[in-house]
């Protein structure tokens, strides 16, 4: 007997035949799968750990659980992750750390960290918190979300989530910089994470994520890669007051695209000998 197909089945049959051949030639096309896939990896992964963090709610440790098994997601999209300066992490002390942010990736970075980082939570983006179980799963693990629209109760958030670390001995993550920006250079800080580091005197610990020369948002280019993430010693703030604010920024600053220019460099030459 003669066997018919449908016109959906052909037409899935065609996109599945066809999906090597746009991989390979088309730059726009891998770029929007792997982030498809980044995206529905972790998606599948937090609903499956839901129940697990769901023992322990606001628990900054369900971090590292997540961590264990989220990070495989670097491996589907292709990106290495080299850490250095982990000597510099002390599990004892409380940090408000900063670091340059380029893009969504730098969470697949912050899975590598986080079994060396032990206590430590990040300051998100409101929306962040209604994006599913990825969402619910980031606040049940104590990630702390502000809406920075409304300045007042972001800085009270804030100033709560700075009481913790104290008490109990962890550490804040912020992005100074308040957007992504991947184009070559790390910009100017926002002054939040200094304010609460010195109205605190908890240590600023500044971590530098090299360029992502992978990726360009603009030509939608997303090829395997390399990162390197380093950890610098921390920036003591006792004794310090608000006056010191603007040259504890510039401080952080200075030493972060330092070390963002060398760690990119060394990724170029590293390419060109394997190239």
């Amino acid at each position: 007997m003669a066997s018919f197909y449908s016109y959906p089945e052909l037409v899935l049959a065609c996109f599945i035949f066809t999906l090597p051949f746009l991989y390979e030639n088309s730059n726009v096309f891998r770029y929007y799968l792997k982030f498809f896939v980044y995206y529905a990896y972790v998606l599948v992964t937090c609903t499956i750990l839901l129940p697990v963090v769901l023992l322990y709610p606001r628990d900054v440790t369900n971090l590292i659980v997540a961590s264990r098994f989220c990070r495989y997601a670097s491996y589907i999209v292709g990106i290495e992750w080299e850490l250095r300066g982990l000597e510099h992490w002390d599990n004892e002390q409380c940090y408000i750390v900063i670091s340059n942010h380029q893009s969504s990736l730098d969470i697949l970075g912050m899975f590598e960290m986080w079994p060396r980082m032990k206590r430590c939570t990040v300051v998100a983006k409101r929306p962040l918190m209604f994006t599913g179980a990825f969402g619910f799963g980031a606040w049940l693990s104590g990630l702390v979300f502000i809406d920075r629209l409304k300045t007042d109760r972001a800085r009270k958030l804030m100033r709560e989530a700075t009481e913790r670390v104290i008490q109990e001995k962890t550490k804040l993550w912020v992005f100074p910089e308040g957007a992504r920006f991947n184009k070559g250079s790390i910009q100017p800080f926002k002054k939040g994470a200094f304010y609460l580091a010195i109205d605190a005197q908890i240590p600023i610990m500044p971590v530098v994520f090299s360029q992502y020369y992978f990726l360009d948002n603009d030509s939608k280019t997303f090829e395997p890669g390399k990162v390197v993430i380093t950890t610098l010693p921390p920036i003591p703030t006792k004794g310090m007051t608000r006056n010191d604010l603007e040259a504890l920024s510039e401080l952080a600053r200075e030493q972060m695209m330092e070390v963002f220019n060398e760690s990119s460099k060394d990724l170029v030459v590293q390419r060109k000998v394997v190239l």
